[in-house]
Order: C-alpha cells, then sequence, then structure tokens
C-alpha cells in the first residue's frame, strides 16, 4: 500500500483524488488544503464543488481510503506519491503581467515538501497547468536542500472539462504522464501509470518525456478555445450575409479533417483553463522570440472578448440605444452548464458592461449565485441575485441568456412573457432555445449567427 498525498482540493485534486481512491482501495489517499471551509466541505455532503456524479464516489471511497483534511506538513512526512494541484493564476504584476503564470503558489508547495517529506523515495507529481520545463525548476528546488529523499518529478497534466469531470476521469481519451529519460524517471513514471491503468487501459495511457506531457496541455486547450473563437467570429459574418451559423458548422463538421465539437456559436468561452492557458502560451511564444505566433494566439482572446462585447452592443441596439432604469435578466452565470465555476464566465464582463449602462441587472443561475455574488460585488450598481427564476424575469425589459443549463429549455415562456415589459426581447447567448416558438409566443428573439426574429 502506498500513501498518495494530493496538495490542493480544488477541482482538479478532489475528483481525481476521488477516482483514484475508488479504483485504488489498497491505496491510502490524502487530500490536503489550508482552506478549513473547503475541507469541511469535502468532508460533508455539501462538497465545495459540483460535479455530476462526485458526490457519490466521494461517498464511497471517504472514510475507507479517502481522506480530507488541512495538516500539509503531517501528510506529507508520510507521502510516498505526491499531487502538486495548487492554483496557478494569470501573473497580474511585474514582468509577464497579465499573460505569465503566477507561481508563488507553486514554488511554496515545492519548498514545503522538501521541508517535510521523510519517505527516502518520493514522487512528485505535477498535476496543475503550467508552464513549459517547469518540472526542472521544481526538481531544481527538490535537490537543492539537505533532506535525505530522493525526488523524482513527473508530469501528469488533467484533461478535465467541468460538468463532465468524472466522465473524463472514469474513460478519458488519454492519461499524459510524463517522466524523466534516466532510469528513475522512466520507473516514477511507470509508478504513476500504474495507478490509472487499475481503470484505464493501457492503449490509452502514454508516456512521453517531461517537456512533451507539459506542452501539451497547454496546446490541447489553445487548439480548442481557438475552435471556439473561430466560430464565433465567423457567427458575425453569418449576421451580415444572412447564412446561418448552424448550418455552417454542421457542414464544417462533417469534415472528418475537423470534426464537429467546438464548432457551436456562443457569448465566449469562460472557465478557468482557455484563457489563462492561451495567454502562457502566447508569452512562451514571446519569450523564444516568435511575436506573430504569440501575436496569433493572444487574438484568439481577443476574438472570445470581442464576441462577448457584440453580445452587449445587439442588446444596447435593439433596446434603443439606452438601458438605464431597464431591467436586464440574466439566464445563467457559470461559464457553461453542470458547473458552478464561474471563473473567466463572459457573464462577469457582461454585467459590468450592463451596470455602466445603469441597466438593473437580475441574475439566476442554479448553481453558480453563490460565485456570482463574489464575482460581481466589487461592481457599481443595481443588481441583484435570485433564487427563483419566475421572480428573477418579472418586469424585465430584456432576457440574456449566458448559459446552457438544460432547466432553460422547459420554462414556461408564455408566463415569462406576460410578465415582461412590452416589446420583450430575447438574446440568446448560447443559440439554446427554440427561437421560432419564442416568436410565437411574442418575443423579439436575437439568436447568435442567425437572422433575428423581429415584431418591432
Amino acid at each position: 500500500m502506498s500513501n498518495i498525498l494530493c496538495i490542493g482540493a480544488g477541482y482538479v485534486g478532489g475528483p481525481t483524488m476521488a477516482i483514484i481512491a475508488k479504483n485504488c482501495p489498497e491505496h491510502r489517499i490524502t487530500v490536503v488544503d489550508i482552506n478549513q471551509e473547503r475541507i469541511d466541505r469535502w468532508n460533508s455532503n455539501d462538497l465545495p464543488i459540483y460535479e455530476p456524479g462526485l458526490l457519490e464516489v466521494v461517498q464511497q471511497a471517504r472514510g475507507r481510503n479517502l481522506f480530507f483534511h488541512t495538516d500539509v506538513a503531517q501528510a506529507t512526512t508520510d507521502a510516498d506519491i505526491i499531487f502538486v494541484s495548487v492554483n496557478t493564476p494569470t501573473k497580474m504584476f511585474g514582468e509577464g503581467a497579465g499573460k505569465a503564470a503566477d507561481l508563488q503558489f507553486w514554488e511554496k508547495t515545492a519548498r514545503d515538501i522538501l521541508d517535510n517529506c521523510r519517505k527516502p523515495n518520493v514522487i512528485v507529481v505535477e498535476k496543475s497547468t503550467l508552464p513549459v520545463r517547469t518540472a526542472e525548476a521544481m526538481a531544481r528546488i527538490l535537490e537543492s536542500g539537505k533532506s535525505s529523499t530522493k525526488f523524482s518529478v513527473v508530469s501528469n497534466p488533467e484533461f478535465l472539462a467541468e460538468g463532465t469531470a468524472i466522465e473524463d476521469l472514469t474513460t478519458p481519451d488519454r492519461v499524459l504522464i510524463g517522466g524523466g529519460q534516466n532510469e528513475t524517471g522512466r520507473k516514477a513514471a511507470e509508478t504513476v501509470a500504474e495507478l490509472y491503468a487499475h481503470w484505464v487501459p493501457r492503449e490509452r495511457i502514454l508516456l512521453t518525456n517531461v517537456w512533451s506531457s507539459e506542452l501539451s496541455k497547454l496546446v490541447a486547450n489553445a487548439m480548442l478555445a481557438q475552435r471556439i473563437s473561430s466560430v464565433n467570429s465567423i457567427s458575425a459574418l453569418c449576421e451580415r450575409t444572412e447564412a446561418d451559423i448552424a448550418e455552417v458548422s454542421k457542414a464544417i463538421g462533417m469534415d472528418t479533417r475537423i470534426g464537429s465539437k467546438f464548432l457551436e456559436a456562443s457569448i465566449g468561452f469562460g472557465g478557468s483553463c482557455f484563457r489563462k492557458d492561451i495567454l502562457h502560451l502566447s508569452y512562451l511564444c514571446e519569450y523564444y522570440g516568435l511575436p506573430e505566433v504569440a501575436d496569433y494566439w493572444a487574438s484568439v482572446v481577443h476574438i472570445n472578448e470581442w464576441q462577448t462585447d457584440r453580445f452587449f452592443q445587439s442588446i444596447l441596439h435593439q433596446l434603443f440605444n439606452t438601458l438605464a432604469g431597464k431591467a436586464i435578466a440574466l439566464l445563467g452565470f457559470a461559464f457553461k452548464q453542470d458547473t458552478g465555476d464561474t471563473r473567466d464566465s463572459p457573464a462577469i464582463p457582461l454585467c459590468e458592461k450592463l451596470l455602466g449602462e445603469h441597466a438593473k441587472v437580475r441574475v439566476h443561475d442554479p448553481k453558480a449565485l453563490e460565485n456570482a455574488r463574489i464575482d460581481l460585488k466589487d461592481m457599481q450598481g443595481d443588481v441583484r441575485f435570485v433564487e427563483d427564476v419566475y421572480e428573477a424575469l418579472d418586469g424585465a425589459h430584456a432576457i440574456a441568456l449566458v448559459t446552457q443549463w438544460a432547466e432553460y429549455r422547459e420554462l414556461d415562456f408564455e408566463r415569462i412573457y406576460n410578465k415582461m415589459v412590452k416589446p420583450a426581447f430575447i438574446f440568446d447567448g448560447r443559440n439554446h432555445l427554440e427561437h421560432e416558438k419564442l416568436f410565437e409566443i411574442g418575443f423579439n428573439v436575437f439568436p447568435l449567427g442567425k437572422p433575428p426574429l423581429k415584431h418591432v
């Protein structure tokens, strides 16, 4: 039996360790975090994050071979394998501000590991998304002290999509493990691979060198985000030419060289990964003297911001170029459905723009209201967070759909229409609703990348 430790109980560490604990009952899995409230929630049935199926997995393993607590030092002392899953946000100061990764929490964790490890051989697994060659820096820190422990650093990036994290962990497209090229490094990578091999077919476990593993994570997210921004840029052209973005996307998606995923026009991408990883990749290109490549990838983020602003401009223009005193109801605040995560959600800049026009903003989301309050707490203006969706829509001048929660398709829109100020507007930022039916009820409907359906 090995003692497996994960430092960081967030969106990656918690679910990943729960699945390992479920499938590797012979190992003891400990998840630590300095945030006492977060750990308390992991030890309850009110988990700090929402993922379909996560609670059931945690309940199955918790107390058996899965444990959550805040004693980082003690847990590190006993660990054979340490997964590092701490936050690596975008650096907001100094060199590389706004693009580079802020590694202060990561470095502190590395030094804590060096101070507290007591086992003769310990494998340290990078789980956080990190710039290329960060493993080399970690190895230098771990080798800098007088510790008798021999450390091996392995890269094992996560490829989880929020809302499907348990499915992604249970049946992954691939598990990527990067190890050193010497015998010790290869053995460490194989040890980590053995954990996943409990439930992942061997052909889906890809062993690489550390640098390839680190870079693959950034490039994968950059490529996915680029697809979203590309189709969003075309949605604007569709509106000008009266083409239909859904038809164009279907035609493109049937090309096997391209595929059908990430070709749905939207208000823009969000989440903790895409923007951060693209900017990190862009900064990496700058660092290596490739300004043209850096500008290309930075433009993907710019197009995403432009798409959100374009959505706002449509609301402003259609509501007669004034939003002052008008109630705008947001359906959804999370960056996508089936998660409570609001990091980099397009709802945040949209609310800022609406409040800047002195609109009355009413926010509804089935899972993200708590985070929405935090995100908007410093914004000036009239904003309310409403748990009852019909209350949020009562008296609204317009509806802006931001998140494609399934329940929004089942709303009683005739009831909603009767309670709204006329003319009533719906701006569908996900092309999620049934536009023809809404138009028949009386709404003026504005999808993305499609002709509007207007009564006025």
